[in-house]
């Protein structure tokens, strides 16, 4: 997302790209057409003055072809993970970790079915301290079900940082990594997927990866700017047997035919389904639990 389209100027250390997503969240609600693909009222809430004014003055530019194309990933992902999760709570997994949760909402317009779920964000501290700047300003409550987790995924393990919150590993969970992997080492990746493949059977992670193509170079040499740089790609093919490997035995790739018949049929706003989605959901074993 081009600088002059992004949330006004975070304080130090917050992620400029969260912003951005939370913009283009914000965009869908008050510039796309009806039905939302995702429902996100407070996606707006989180823009400050200056972020709003730059969407006002930047109005023509949210439908250009880069910006729509987007928006729609950033959105449809959301959607599908939120999706993937409310499967989950039916089948009995009563804890939600949302890694590199940056300005996600769905704590603070969780849908009846979330009460059960005890929320754990995951983030960087000075990301989640301006998130919780603007959303009391913006009078949002905190929900009791919601648990904050500080962690640097490059300098303490996930493993760690979970051990010090309240999450319980020995209950299925699902995880959520959305926008996130694509930041990481390789090594830090593998700890994440080898964390989630050693909770009980029943767990899943749904996430976002990113694949070595042209297609999608102009946009990671942006984001290297902001000084966030793309480090890790993966080829479905090999990231399906390194998952296996580690007790994933129902793995799914969301292609582009599938989110299009799902997701953006009859749309008449210009968003369709992102050519190529680099979103997967992959579940511990195959087997009811109950919480």
């Amino acid at each position: 997302m081009s600088n002059d389209l992004n949330a006004s100027e975070p304080p130090r250390h917050a992620s400029r790209t969260a912003l951005g997503v939370a913009a283009l969240r914000a965009v869908h609600q008050l510039m796309d057409g009806a039905p939302k693909i995702l429902d996100d009222p407070i996606a707006a809430l989180l823009l400050d003055d200056d972020g709003r004014q730059i969407l006002e003055a930047n109005a023509a530019r949210v439908h250009e072809p880069d910006i729509v194309a987007l928006r729609s990933r950033v959105v449809l992902r959301s959607r599908f993970a939120e999706q993937r999760m409310a499967e989950a709570v039916r089948r009995g997994v009563c804890q939600c970790v949302i890694l590199g949760a940056g300005f996600d909402t769905f704590a603070y317009r969780q849908p009846d079915w979330a009460r059960r779920l005890r929320i754990y964000e995951v983030d960087h501290h000075a990301t989640q301290t301006e998130k919780r700047r603007r959303l009391q300003k913006a009078g949002v409550l905190m929900p009791t079900n919601l648990e904050f987790v500080a962690i640097d995924f490059e300098s303490v393990s996930l493993r760690d940082g979970l051990r010090a919150s309240s999450l319980d590993f020995s209950e299925p969970t699902f995880f959520s990594c959305l926008g996130v992997l694509v930041y990481l080492t390789r090594e830090a990746v593998d700890a994440i997927f080898a964390l989630v493949g050693g909770f009980p059977v029943g767990s899943e992670i749904v996430f976002t990866f990113s694949q070595q193509d042209a297609a999608i170079s102009s946009l990671a040499d942006k984001v290297k700017l902001l000084g966030e740089p793309w480090r890790t790609h993966f080829e479905p093919d090999a990231m399906m047997r390194d998952l296996r490997a580690l007790g994933f035995l129902e793995i799914s790739f969301l292609t582009t035919d599938e989110a299009e018949q799902a997701y953006f049929q009859g749309r008449n706003d210009g968003l369709h389904a992102p050519r190529s989605a680099g979103i997967a959901a992959a579940v511990v074993g195959r087997a009811d639990c109950r919480c």
